[in-house]
């Protein structure tokens, strides 16, 4: 158990509560994302605000944040401490427990929640906490809370996995050079930056045009070239297999086969499969089909300070036949990673589109 930089310091009760929700955010993170389950960090205090254990979500099947923060202490020890939980306590049995219950059995005090649990199975653990006689209170950070989960929230409301397309370009928008090469449009900055998202989501998605012309690894790897400590699980998809020899078959996780460009029952397959978010990154047949299908949630476009020409474009036909039936993106942030740009954008809902036909 580490209290490294967890809350150890007295102050008033909001800023004990912000520094250990800050805390057990950074824990949450450790947790698998893209996985069936959410990321979930606790920090224990007591009744000085002082650290007693730390606790992390570490997947399906091992125990929940809580208890594995009240695992590292004696029996009682707890008694009379506040928790402070990125996510509302769960409440129902499932692989495990219902954290709501081993806190109550724990005689904790105070539960300190970042964001309330939007899985209708498992809400309801604030309920039970408070009807036990324990304080429960709306955190700070909730904001950030809600977006560490946001695209295993999202796979809840849509019933199926959250979908991230990603491609990089050159300034007129072309994806490769006349004879295919693509390595590198971006620079290393930009390529960091693809695989630490890599990494935040369940599954990594390309065709076998993309697996078979530049033989991908589909891991997510650090600047030294070395796994990161979770990988999205590779799909390649298409008729063609790769070859024996290829990296993707060296990936730490077994690949998952897909012969139909059926982008919804790909999806389905991934979500029985326990995967909540996917990576897409192509080619351009693959990239389309989501697109024209309405199957993708969020956009990342990596642009590069070039120019090359030609027809080798990141997606093909979408089914626009006239301007009106474009596809709206809103963009939510653009960054500088280096000499290249990130633009991270996501369709227009049905109200955008009436705002904006209104402005117009």
């Amino acid at each position: 158990m580490s209290t490294e930089t967890a809350p150890s310091r007295p102050g008033t009760l909001p800023e004990l509560d912000e520094r250990a929700m800050a805390r057990a955010l950074q824990l949450a993170a450790r947790g698998p994302a893209g996985g069936v389950n959410p990321r979930v960090g606790c920090v224990l205090l007591d009744a000085d605000g002082r650290v007693l254990a730390e606790g992390w979500h570490r997947g399906a099947g091992t125990d929940h944040a809580e208890v594995d923060a009240l695992g590292h202490l004696a029996p009682g020890a707890a008694r009379g401490a506040t928790a402070v939980v990125t996510l509302e306590p769960c409440d129902h049995t499932g692989r495990t427990g219902p954290c709501s219950v081993a806190l109550i059995d724990a005689g904790v005090a105070r539960v300190v929640i970042g964001e309330a649990d939007p899985n209708p199975l498992a809400a309801g653990g604030a309920a039970r906490l408070r009807a036990a006689g324990i304080q429960v209170d709306q955190g700070p950070l909730a904001a950030e809370a809600a977006r560490l989960n946001r695209r295993w929230a999202a796979s809840l409301r849509l019933g199926r996995p959250f979908v991230t397309a990603k491609w990089a370009a050159s300034l007129d928008g072309r994806v490769a050079a006349a004879d295919g090469t693509s390595r590198w449009i971006t620079g290393t900055e930009a390529r960091l930056d693809v695989h630490r998202r890599r990494a935040e989501h369940g599954a990594i998605v390309v065709g076998t045009g993309t697996a078979l012309a530049d033989d991908p690894a589909l891991t997510a790897r650090d600047a030294e070239g070395a796994l990161l400590p979770h990988q999205p699980r590779p799909v390649v998809v298409g008729r063609r297999e790769p070859p024996a020899d290829a990296a993707v078959r060296r990936h730490p996780l077994p690949l998952l086969r897909e012969t139909a460009h059926d982008p919804a029952a790909l999806l389905d397959r991934l979500q029985q499969a326990e995967v909540r978010s996917v990576f897409l990154e192509g080619g351009p047949t693959l990239l389309s089909a989501f697109a024209a299908a309405g199957l993708v949630d969020e956009y990342l476009i990596y642009l590069a300070p070039t120019l090359l020409g030609g027809d080798r474009l990141a997606t093909g036909d979408l089914g626009v036949a006239t301007i009106d039936e474009q596809r709206l993106l809103t963009i939510d942030d653009i960054t500088r990673l280096g000499d290249d740009l990130l633009v991270v954008a996501a369709p227009r809902t049905h109200a955008q589109k009436h705002h904006a036909e209104k402005d117009g």
